[in-house]
């Protein structure tokens, strides 16, 4: 059947408002999701018992997702709450709809995120409402009363990087409004994890962890302490009392599991242990391993002495449901016993270890089971035989940004836990596919950097110092680092050259584009790698012969060498300036290539506040913005720098973005003088006056780290730290002076637009459960502003540069049916363009295409995308590239600005082919519009004269109309295919198609001959 489909300007639109509205230049910006989809670390998951294919994941920074279909699809449960890290999940029992989310990580690493305590739902995760805690920070368990889903213990871990009381245990009655803190042991030693029988609730266990990150990297520094231990409450959390029996010494983190239907006696714990412990009469030997208790934690047993079982990154136990002696112990994979801990088997892992760090088994079936891993969340429906994938959630951890200058522009980064991803940031297919990225060598989370010139050869660095050459070619990538040998985790006094966990690495953006790379001091390459020398001395705030150094506080983690550079910054501007950041909070500059080195530290910069980036001016070279990180301080405040006299004085430009935030980034925009960009543990900030205010950018951001920021051709692209990488289209409004917005009427000037077709695709296109990328929009990108809505429609003229009109577009344009068998499901159609004319801010995109030639009937292209639009053919020619005007008329009053349109420079056809092509094109638009107009009239005629008129004669003129392909909708038919097919590719029209054009257009003379004999009075 025939339907008639609505693709208008006007679909949707609302009456205009009367009121003065005062627009943003952010208004009509729109984030967009480039991927990849290659899933982050999941901290968390479990399921619904009753509902065998709903589950849910909390990731490490990109909140709760939830999938219905047994982890084929997954769905954002969080996406602007304050908090995006997710240390604990749980669902009520009693009622599957109320979840509570324990925000913050409690896997010890050196990026570890936290969070702003408990947020509660009580629509399955459709909804939630921030419920306290919020001070804990990190937390690691929930358990809820099976009988009541407003009584819930939460296992707080509290600060990481400092003493705080908020920590422990921590009892809410009434579903969170009110918290008593029922177990504390001391400010520096918090809960980390919780576990009891659902069948016997009042016996409850709790794993206390003392432990203590740094602002350095700490691998060698113990996270345990005397505080470490078990604890146990038999009236269902409301008193506690510390248990005995357990290894002596320094205790690390401690995994419990409690067997259910053993009522509480049977418990397992996985003990890790600082060093080798002493023996007592009161304990087991001293060991880190897997314990067992079956007398309700009053003796234990270590059934398991392998360290592996436990550990301060891991720390996860898992008993099945329906057998006390089959646990499961989370590690580089998981594993199973099946006679209470003694020996093991692996059941999920794979080389270089996926890092599994929960699991969760159905205690109605258990085998159904998903578990979190560093690479996402996956589901098993068939006891671990099989698990479904991780490439189809959007959560990766990303940290840095580089990108080339082809086009479309392709993204480089290095992903957490995952590897390295370039990825297109346009595809050729309507979306960004997997076939749109790949792994570009290099090591997880560290930089990827194409050469400047030459995106064939990507450049990458890694843990410990590592640096590698990726050829495109041979996807080969040469170990390049100028000294290969990995110090990650060793200590400061025992190396030669400091590499830990972020190894900087950047081109020079000026000739001859050297290549640094960052230790505690500075290496410098002209040859791509082959050769490296040194360029500095030590930069960071390192002492020669300092003492001490095995547990220093700060000022002598400083002095011992542990910082090492975490920011280099060649100017833009000047080949031989560089600036250069360290992890101890050092900045240092120098003029001549890194011959001499001055300190420029200012002193509000704290000791160990993280130099996370400096973004030199690409104005002035005296002036330069430094993003310093503090939250390693137990500081959540953000602190941003500028100097305006090179590093001699500083100030703080940091008034505006919000408390409890810290900032990781910093950029200033290559085409607006005091245009920024800053990244914070939230989101992204803006400031239009050189950093003296700043205001929130993040619009529809999900809530996430934003660890790099990068602006290019146009774009602002950001990596986040949980949720992916994402795109800023065509920043061009930011950069005009803010007060045109006070003008009534203001129409941007366009950024150039580049001539595209659109989507290329010619096969199936993918179907909807598959996750695809987003492509920025196709066309010239147009911004106005309106003050108050305008008394009749707003409208927008297209012409060339001889003035002839091109395109019209109106605010109140009647909606356009069009006919066309739409054979396939409404979610396959995008939302049609819309020329607003209410108050605000708006972005318009003309697709540079003439008009739609008029046509008997549309068919879809195959060309479609799920929910982005399947385009209806023929579409209108595309247009010529060149000099273009857009004016826009409002009241009246005409605003009018050039737009360049750039022919894509991956096409090589000649202007005079272009044009040729266009010519045709057009000539076969005339044609069809005849061929439609005409069979419309012999169809009146028709019906006028359909009572009156002999048979003969309706019989001749219906043949005339729709026999066969010599008639007016035959003509129309093959009129309406050959403008599809000359639009086809950007090239000179082929033969075939000229000779086709000329055959049917004699066709269509002659049978307008015959229809005027007949149309004769």
């Amino acid at each position: 059947m025939a339907l008639a489909v609505v693709l208008t300007a006007a679909l949707l639109m609302a009456g205009p408002p009367t009121s003065s509205f005062s627009p943003s230049p952010t208004q009509a910006l729109r984030w967009r999701f480039v991927g990849p989809y290659r899933a982050g670390w999941a901290t968390v998951a479990l399921g619904v018992p009753n509902a065998p294919n709903t589950f849910y994941f909390g990731g490490a920074g990109g909140g709760v997702w939830k999938t219905t279909d047994a982890g084929r699809t997954w769905h954002a449960q969080m996406q602007h709450e304050t908090a995006a890290a997710v240390g604990a999940l749980a669902l009520a029992p009693s009622n599957p709809a109320i979840l509570y989310a324990g925000t913050g990580q409690v896997d010890a690493r050196y990026d570890i995120m936290a969070g702003e305590g408990v947020y509660r739902s009580a629509d399955g995760g459709e909804t939630w409402t921030q419920v306290g805690l919020a001070e804990t920070r990190h937390i690691g368990a929930i358990l809820i009363d099976p009988a009541d889903a407003n009584r819930v213990l939460v296992a707080a871990l509290g600060h990481v990087f400092g003493p705080n009381p908020e920590r422990g245990v921590f009892l809410t009655s009434d579903g969170g409004q009110h918290w008593e803190q029922v177990l504390h042991v001391d400010d520096a030693t918090g809960a980390v994890d919780l576990a009891s029988d659902p069948t016997h609730p009042a016996a409850v266990y709790a794993a206390v962890w003392q432990m203590r990150m740094h602002p350095w990297l700490d691998y060698f520094m113990p996270q345990a302490g005397p505080g470490s231990g078990i604890y146990k409450s038999e009236d269902g959390g409301a008193h506690w009392r510390r248990l005995e029996g357990l290894p002596a010494g320094s205790l690390g983190r401690i995994g419990l599991a409690v067997a259910r239907g053993s009522g509480g006696a049977t418990v397992y714990a996985s003990i890790a242990v600082e060093g080798s412990a002493l023996t007592t009469a009161a304990a087991p030997r001293g060991k880190a391993g897997l314990y067992r208790s079956d007398d309700g934690g009053a003796t234990w047993q270590l059934v398991n002495d392998d360290p592996s079982l436990a550990s301060s990154y891991f720390g996860r136990v898992t008993v099945a449901p329906n057998d006390p002696n089959v646990v499961y112990v989370m590690g580089r994979s998981i594993r199973r016993s099946s006679d209470g801990g003694r020996h093991f088997d692996i059941i999920v892992g794979a080389p270089g270890g996926d890092d599994y760090h929960f699991l969760w088994i159905n205690p109605t079936d258990p085998s159904h089971m998903i578990t979190g891993t560093d690479q996402g969340a996956v589901v098993t429906v068939n006891g671990g035989v099989s698990w479904s994938s991780w490439y189809n959630q959007p959560t990766g951890q990303f940290y840095h940004l580089a990108a080339d200058d082809r086009f479309p522009y392709h993204i480089y980064s290095g992903q957490q836990d995952n590897g390295t991803v370039e990825i297109a940031s346009r595809g050729p297919y309507g979306a960004i596919e997997g076939r749109d990225w790949h792994p570009v060598g290099g090591d997880e989370r560290d930089y990827m950097v194409p050469q400047p010139g030459n995106p064939d050869l990507v450049f990458g660095s890694g843990l410990g110092g590592h640096v590698s050459r990726f050829d495109e070619a041979t996807r080969q990538a040469a170990e390049i680092s100028p000294w290969p040998v990995s110090t990650y985790g060793a200590r400061p006094t025992t190396v030669r050259y400091r590499f830990t966990w972020i190894t900087p690495l950047v081109f020079s953006p000026r000739p001859p584009h050297a290549m640094y790379l960052g230790a505690q001091v500075l290496f410098r390459s002209v040859d791509n790698g082959d050769h490296w020398t040194v360029a500095s001395p030590d930069l960071s705030g390192a002492t020669p012969g300092a003492k001490d150094c095995d547990r220093p506080d700060l000022a002598g983690a400083r002095a011992c060498g542990f910082g090492v550079i975490f920011a280099i910054a060649p100017s833009p501007l000047a080949a031989r300036l560089l600036w250069v950041g360290t992890d101890d909070g050092v900045i240092q500059r120098s003029s001549d290539g890194g011959a001499h080195w001055r300190n420029v530290t200012p002193a509000i910069a704290p000791l160990w506040g993280t130099i996370s980036t400096i973004a030199p001016s690409p104005f002035d070279t005296s002036v330069a913005y430094v993003a310093v990180d503090t939250h390693r301080l137990d500081r959540f405040v953000a602190l941003i720098l500028k100097t305006a006299d090179g590093g001699r004085h500083w100030q703080s430009i940091s008034h505006g973005i919000p408390a409890g935030e810290y900032v990781s980034v910093v950029r200033a925009d290559p085409e607006r003088r005091g245009l920024l960009y800053a990244g914070t543990n939230r989101g992204v900030y803006l400031s239009q006056d050189d950093g003296a205010t700043w205001q929130s950018l993040s619009l529809n951001l999900p809530t996430t780290w934003v660890r790099d920021l990068l602006v290019h051709q146009g774009d602002l692209i950001a990596a986040t730290q949980g949720r992916g990488i994402w795109v800023l289209d065509d920043v061009e409004p930011l950069r005009e002076d803010p007060a045109v917005l006070a003008q009534p009427v203001h129409l941007f000037r366009p950024a150039p637009a580049w001539r595209l077709s659109g989507n290329e695709n010619r096969d199936t296109p993918w179907p909807p459960s598959t996750p695809l990328g987003e492509n920025p929009p196709t066309g010239a990108v147009i911004d106005y502003s309106l003050r108050s809505a305008p008394a009749g429609p707003a409208r927008l003229t297209l012409r060339d540069a001889a003035g002839r009109v091109v395109r019209r577009f109106a605010s109140d344009a009647a909606p356009e049916e069009l006919p066309a068998d739409r054979y396939f499901e409404v979610g396959w159609l995008g939302e049609p363009p819309r020329l607003s004319a209410a108050p605000g801010m708006h972005r318009f995109v003309w697709d540079l295409r003439y008009p739609r030639p008029a046509a008997l009937k549309y068919e879809y292209s195959i060309a479609a995308v799920w929910q982005r639009g399947a385009p209806l053919d023929p579409q209108g020619p595309l247009a010529l590239p060149g000099r273009y005007s857009v004016t826009l008329t409002v009241d009246g009053k005409d605003y009018t600005q050039p737009l360049t349109v750039r022919l894509d420079p991956r096409v090589h056809a000649t202007a005079a082919a272009l044009g040729q092509q266009l010519a045709l094109a057009q000539a076969v638009d005339s044609a069809l519009a005849l061929a439609v107009a005409t069979h419309a009239q012999i169809g009146r005629v028709l019906e006028q004269k359909k009572e009156s008129a002999p048979a003969a004669f309706r019989d001749s003129l219906t043949a005339l109309a729709d026999g066969g392909d010599s008639s007016f909708a035959g003509l129309a038919g093959v009129f309406a295919n050959l403008a599809t097919a000359v639009q086809s590719a950007d090239g000179a029209p082929t033969q075939g198609e000229r000779a086709v054009f000329a055959a049917y257009r004699r066709k269509l003379d002659r049978a307008l001959v015959r229809w005027r004999g007949w149309a004769k009075p």
